[in-house]
């Protein structure tokens, strides 16, 4: 399966490149469009020069300390809640609030409540993270098979045993979700982040590429990012998920 979907992928994003350079052809305006070798000689000057690898790893740091954080609290919130309905009903009205708040609000209430530091950016984005995560893997333990559950009591599996072996397993799917969901989620809030109050990363030049109205730099740090995030998704995400989830898929080929 890996080896035909590398042709596919590759194709189909070679067909959106395609896309792009009739759109830049038919626009006919390059600061309006730039086409695609533009953009890709900006990415070419700004990496020569260090600045894009400055930027780009400022950006993937906060994105993963958010990352790191919102999974945490995201995942025991989750699993906590779908292991409680008393829990869940008290926690479902917090948990939807949070996904309603636009994470815009919780940015500027965090600038203005903690600072405009580091801390404030990390924390505005895994408050905006976490709910997302909570939800996901809540839904998870609620699908999980209750048999395996009573099978565990009747072996009297330790606690630790018994989250290897019965809960992970059930759960890696709804994880591989929520982490899938969440970089693309978090480093997009990331850069709003950065937009608004940091003084460097992919967000700040962005900005500053729009207020010069450099089209063409604002499309070389979005897509350098967006390159990072697709190595990310790719190399490390679908790679981990096909591991977590051989055991599911050699059961249903045995069925």
């Amino acid at each position: 399966m890996t080896n035909t979907r590398f042709p596919v992928t590759f194709t189909s994003l070679a067909m959106l490149g395609g896309l792009w350079v009739v759109a830049a052809w038919l626009t006919d305006d390059p600061t309006t469009l730039p086409s695609p070798w533009i953009v890709g000689g900006l990415i070419w000057k700004l990496a020569q020069s260090g600045e894009l690898a400055t930027h780009v790893l400022a950006t993937l740091g906060r994105v993963a300390a958010a990352f790191v954080l919102a999974m945490g609290i995201g995942s025991v919130l989750g699993v906590v809640m779908g292991r409680s309905a008393a829990l869940d009903r008290w926690m479902a009205p917090w948990i939807t609030m949070l996904l309603n708040v636009p994470a815009l609000v919780v940015i500027v209430l965090c600038y203005l409540w903690i600072g405009l530091n580091e801390t404030a950016a990390i924390v505005a984005v895994a408050v905006n993270k976490t709910a997302m995560v909570a939800v996901t893997l809540r839904e998870g333990v609620r699908a999980m098979d209750p048999a395996l559950d009573d099978m565990a009591r009747v072996q009297r599996m330790s606690r630790i045993a018994w989250a290897r072996h019965i809960l992970w397993p059930q759960l890696a799917p709804f994880v591989a979700s929520a982490t899938r969901n969440g970089l693309a989620i978090i480093w997009k809030i990331v850069l709003v982040v950065e937009f608004l109050g940091r003084s460097n990363g992919v967000g700040f030049q962005i900005h500053l590429y729009f207020s010069l109205f450099e089209t063409g730099y604002v499309l070389a740090y979005a897509l350098s990012f967006v390159a990072v995030m697709f190595v990310i998704e790719y190399g490390v995400v679908q790679s981990w998920e096909r591991r977590a989830t051989r055991w599911r898929r050699a059961g249903l080929q045995r069925a």
